[in-house]
């Protein structure tokens, strides 16, 4: 049985989170994952959401994004009530905080609400984020003591963090519950306007670039790809099930076999 592939939300914000679930199901995924907006999302999402999925037989691989920061609402509470409605396997969480110690102690306080659902939390590291680094995010979640608790690998921002492979063969497997994948030029980009460019409109399909996917796939096998693939490209395409259908192709090409 070959792994499960989802469609991420990043690749179509401009899709309602209900329209999202259709789109994959129309296009051939068998994954999705939801974005979920803290101002807009009420209980009538959540129910909606809910029952698309339940209706399509789609699974919702994840929900994102909880993401504190000095300034803002985390809207973590909320998101983690959505996403045990909708029966997310994993939320993904991120941090602004320039503190490890506060990420730290945010992300146990969103583990031990989660846990009870029996979703995972995934932490994310991004090279534009002070949350940067693959072994910052392992510490994180070895700190928490979560047991809910893992890290996810985008293997762009991997790649961009300067974490050898190296890195990642040397941790247990069963820390990454999850990837994302996504392709790049091998370039990387120099500063920091150029990454955040790059993660929100450069990123490529994968088999289109040069990072080294396979060797990802290879070390961690068997656990699910989330397709983050944030692209002008895509975006130009109107039609969100073609564009879907198009990334499908890609994914399953390259990856789907591993």
């Amino acid at each position: 049985m070959g792994r499960l592939l989802s469609l991420a939300a990043g690749v179509q914000l401009d899709v309602a989170p209900v329209d999202m679930v259709a789109v994959a199901h129309e296009a051939g995924w068998p994954a999705v994952g939801i974005w979920f907006d803290g101002k807009v999302w009420d209980d009538k999402t959540s129910r909606k959401v809910r029952q698309r999925l339940v209706d399509t037989g789609i699974v919702a691989l994840d929900i994102e994004p909880i993401i504190p920061s000095v300034d803002g609402n985390d809207f973590a509470e909320q998101l983690i009530e959505a996403a045990a409605v909708i029966g997310a396997q994993h939320i993904l969480f991120t941090s602004r905080l320039k503190d490890q110690a506060r990420t730290t102690e945010r992300y146990q306080q969103v583990c031990e609400l989660a846990e009870p659902h029996g979703i995972v939390v995934v932490c994310e590291f991004l090279p534009i984020f002070p949350l940067n680094t693959l072994s910052m995010a392992a510490e994180i979640v070895g700190t928490s003591g979560a047991s809910n608790g893992g890290v996810l690998i985008d293997n762009l921002h991997l790649s961009r963090s300067g974490s050898p492979m190296d890195d990642v063969k040397a941790m247990p497997i069963d820390l990454f519950p999850y990837l994302q994948i996504c392709d790049a030029p091998a370039q990387c980009p120099t500063d920091f306007t150029g990454l955040l460019d790059e993660a929100l409109n450069g990123r490529l399909c994968p088999g289109e670039g040069s990072l080294p996917i396979v060797e990802l796939l290879e070390a961690i096998p068997a656990v699910p790809l989330s397709f983050e693939v944030r692209s002008k490209f895509l975006r130009d395409i109107a039609d969100p099930v073609v564009r879907a259908k198009y990334l499908l192709k890609y994914a399953q090409q390259s990856c789907g076999h591993l």
